[in-house]
C-alpha cells in the first residue's frame, strides 16, 4: 500500500525576474510550475493533483530546492539546459508533445506546424497548441519557444510579454540575434 504522506505534492513560491511562480513536486519529481497569476494556476493545481491520486501541502524537497537553484541560475544567464526530475502526468498525446518541447534548443523557437511535423501528425496543430496549454512546468519544459508560423508571439499561459521576455533572455544568452515580433 502507498503512504499518501510520501505522495504528497509539496508547493512552494518562487521569485523570478519575471514574477511570482508556484512550484510544485514529489519525492520523484517536479510536477508544477507556473506563474502565480495564471488564470488556470488553482486548475492546474488540482488537475495535476487528481492525476497523481493525491494532495498538496506547502512545503520542500530536493527537488523543489534543486528547481530553486536551477531557476536562479537560469535568469542569470549561466545555466541553458536543465537537470531536474520531472513528473508529467498526461496523456500520450500530451507527453510525446512535452517531450518534443524538450528538444527545442535554449535561444530558438519552433512553430506548432513544426512542431506537428515532428510528431509525424502534420495535421495536429490545433492539439499541438492545446497540450502546449496543458503544459503545467513553464521555463523547464519550454512551451515559450513555440510561435506561430508567421513569426509572431501566440498563445503563452504566463502571457505575451513573459514569452518575450523569455525568449530575449535566451537569445542574449545563446548569442543569436534577436528578431521577435511581439504582435
Amino acid at each position: 500500500m502507498i503512504n499518501t504522506s510520501e505522495q504528497v505534492i509539496k508547493t512552494t513560491r518562487i521569485e523570478t525576474p519575471l514574477g511570482e511562480m508556484v512550484a510544485g513536486a514529489t519525492k520523484e519529481g517536479i510536477c508544477l510550475l507556473e506563474f502565480s497569476d495564471r488564470k488556470t494556476l488553482s486548475s492546474q493545481i488540482d488537475d495535476v493533483a487528481g492525476r497523481l491520486k493525491t494532495t498538496t501541502e506547502n512545503g520542500s524537497n530536493r527537488h523543489l530546492r534543486m528547481l530553486k537553484k536551477q531557476m536562479k541560475e537560469y535568469f542569470k544567464g549561466k545555466r541553458k539546459e536543465f537537470s531536474l526530475h520531472l513528473l508529467t502526468p498526461g496523456t500520450e498525446f500530451q507527453q510525446a508533445v512535452w517531450k518534443e518541447l524538450l528538444n527545442i534548443p535554449y535561444g530558438s523557437t519552433r512553430t506548432y506546424q513544426e512542431q506537428a511535423d515532428l510528431l509525424k501528425n502534420p495535421g495536429s496543430v490545433r492539439a499541438v497548441a492545446q497540450a502546449n496549454g496543458a503544459n503545467r512546468i513553464a521555463i523547464i519544459i519550454p512551451c515559450h519557444r513555440v510561435i506561430g508560423s508567421d513569426g509572431h508571439l501566440v498563445g503563452y499561459g504566463g502571457g505575451l510579454e513573459r514569452k518575450k521576455c523569455l525568449l530575449d533572455h535566451e537569445k542574449k544568452y545563446s548569442g543569436k540575434p534577436v528578431d521577435l515580433n511581439l504582435f
